[in-house]
């Protein structure tokens, strides 16, 4: 364990270059952060500037060129890809733009997936009583194809908090909404966030979204600002 090992999510010192057909590129560079247990923190920014690139980096799910992610006071860069979804299992939840649910299963499927994939005993008890705080109880037998768009995000936000993750990351989980659904849909991830005391890590377009944050940050330029 690290010194920083109260943090949920730290970097330090990161970035990320990519081979381009010009040569090298650089999306990320000397990037700083700290993410504590039940922060609130959003990140806008440019499309392209790089905010989806950063929360996999912190998430573990790609790898920096430079400097060091401590995901629960673990380093992650000495971890394999199988380590680092070790570290991840139960602790970290996941949403994202275009839902990710599983098209052959009913949507209390697949809140229970991950509860089920932990051993848990109790998972249809606990994906009902999730589909049940998100309002969609009346719909746990319809497959996703059967839901719309809102109804398949508040799917996918109920099978997130599933397993009481310490940290939540979401990529634009309003991007593909109206903006009526997708301030229900906030009002949905910002209440169980705090309800469960998760920490929230998110990137949107949304000002709305990223003003009810505790901390606001923007990505310009390969780095980090905080607005007040």
């Amino acid at each position: 364990m690290t010194p920083h090992s109260t943090t949920v999510v730290r970097a330090a010192g990161l970035g990320k270059r990519l081979r381009g057909p010009e040569g090298e590129l650089r999306i990320l560079e000397g990037l700083d952060l700290e993410v504590m247990p039940g922060d609130a923190v959003s990140i806008r920014g440019a499309s392209g500037s790089g905010k989806s690139t950063l929360l996999g980096l912190l998430a573990g799910l790609d790898e920096a060129s430079d400097g060091e992610v401590f995901l629960f006071g673990h380093a992650l860069s000495p971890l394999d890809e199988d380590e680092r979804a070790a570290l991840r299992a139960g602790q970290v939840g996941f949403v994202f733009q275009s839902f990710h649910l599983l098209a052959g299963m009913s949507a209390l499927e697949n809140v229970m997936l991950p509860l089920e994939l932990g051993g848990v005993g109790d998972a249809r008890e606990r994906a009902s009583a999730l589909l049940e705080r998100v309002g969609l109880m009346p719909r746990r037998h319809h497959l996703p194809s059967q839901l719309s768009g809102g109804e398949q995000q508040r799917v996918a936000i109920a099978r997130a908090f599933a397993t009481a993750p310490r940290v939540l990351f979401a990529d634009e989980p309003t991007g593909n909404l109206d903006t009526v659904t997708g301030g229900r849909i906030a009002d949905v991830l910002l209440e169980l966030r705090a309800e469960t005391g998760a920490a929230l890590v998110l990137v949107t377009h949304d000002q709305q979204l990223a003003d009810r944050c505790d901390r606001r940050l923007v990505l310009e330029d390969g780095r980090l600002g905080e607005l007040g």
